[in-house]
């Protein structure tokens, strides 16, 4: 009986010192992992067309615009990456009213099923991406740079009117606009280039 409890008790004792000798593992918790969503409520995309052979600017907005897809993305830019859009162009505004109705009359009436523009962003890399813009019929290539303001990205893009075969709308609102694009050299100009900024802000998920 008391072999039986010798080896009762250094049983006991062993299985203590091993349980002692443990080191406690902490388990750290891993750090939830961030996504980006677009606010298209308060993006803003902005137009700059020119008059006269000093390129005047003439600046406007657009009232609406419709998201018809987005994916959450681990940065605000990635966020970006595959967003899909239209745009009324009856929702332009340019703070002239008269202009406004110039623009859609004589300008996207002339062109082929552009009672709307469709746009899909797709990011390359860190400040380049490619806006695959549907205006006029044709679906054309619109590359872009963007920069980074917090989480709000910043887009510019150069637009050459004529790869979307837009001359003769280009030469009806010219037409229209005769008087109002005449500079000091008494020569009337409507240029076929249009730049293109957006500002498009992020939320965090």
């Amino acid at each position: 009986m008391k072999k039986t409890l010798n080896i009762a008790f250094v049983s006991i004792f062993v299985f203590m010192l091993i349980s002692c000798g443990k080191d406690k593992k902490t388990v750290e918790k891993e750090p939830e992992a961030k996504s980006y969503s677009i606010d298209a409520e308060h993006s803003t995309v902005q137009w700059t067309a020119y008059k006269t052979t000093d390129k005047l600017p003439v600046k406007g907005t657009f009232k609406e615009i419709e998201i018809l897809k987005m994916n959450d993305g681990a940065t605000p830019s990635s966020a970006l990456d595959g967003l899909d859009f239209e745009i009324p162009v009856a929702s332009i505004f340019s703070k002239d009213t008269i202009r406004d109705a110039k623009l859609n009359k004589f300008f996207f009436a002339v062109m082929e099923n552009t009672l709307t523009l469709k746009g899909l962003f797709t990011v390359e890399n860190e400040n380049k991406g490619n806006l695959v813009l549907t205006m006029n019929g044709l679906t054309k290539n619109l590359p872009f740079t963007y920069t980074m303001s917090q989480d709000t990205i910043l887009v510019n893009a150069k637009m050459d009117l004529n790869a979307w075969e837009a001359q003769d709308a280009v030469a009806s609102l010219h037409e229209a606009c005769l008087a109002l694009h005449t500079g000091p050299d008494g020569v009337s100009k409507t240029w076929d280039e249009v730049g293109i900024s957006a500002k498009i802000l992020t939320v965090k998920n």
